[in-house]
């Protein structure tokens, strides 16, 4: 290890290149099939992995859709707020929790962790008449195109 005049800034780099490096060698794994196929499993489970979610959006006449994919998390857990008249935050947290019992063993498994994305917006919408619904872990979004906007939170249905 070689010391560098500030030695607690080397740590965090060293940290992030340790990082980058190990994300480097997943990809290739992945790419050469020896971990989770490429276009198959490993683009639904590597960013759930990492606490990330999918998001699409679409835009319409009057209306830009947002479609997140949130598995494992109830509607409860769920937040949105339109952060400004070009963006929305969607947030949640989950946990889970599982319980098996069987002769000679016992396992118990816990575990739990937050997701937060600020997803841009192709263009100026409202909170007014928005509309938000959450099903078999799929959050849907609508809302409209507006020329003005303030921030606000989004109830969902």
């Amino acid at each position: 290890m070689v010391w560098r005049r500030y030695p607690i800034d080397s740590i965090w780099h060293e940290m992030d290149e340790m990082r980058e490096e190990i994300d480097s060698l997943f990809r290739q794994m992945s790419e050469r099939g020896r971990l989770l196929p490429a276009g198959g499993m490993s683009d639904r489970m590597l960013p759930a992995i990492r606490g990330e979610f999918r998001v699409d959006v679409r835009e319409h006449d009057n209306d830009v859709i947002v479609v997140a994919d949130l598995p494992g998390v109830d509607k409860e857990a769920v937040s949105l707020q339109l952060v400004n008249p070009r963006a929305i935050e969607i947030s949640c947290e989950r946990s889970d929790e599982r319980e098996e019992k069987g002769k000679g063993f016992y396992m118990r498994e816990r575990m739990s962790g937050s997701m937060r994305r600020i997803v841009a917006l192709p263009t100026d919408v409202t909170d007014k008449d928005a509309r938000a619904s959450f099903r078999n872990g799929v959050l849907e979004v609508t809302l409209k195109k507006t020329k003005d906007a303030k921030k606000s939170r989004i109830a969902i249905e």
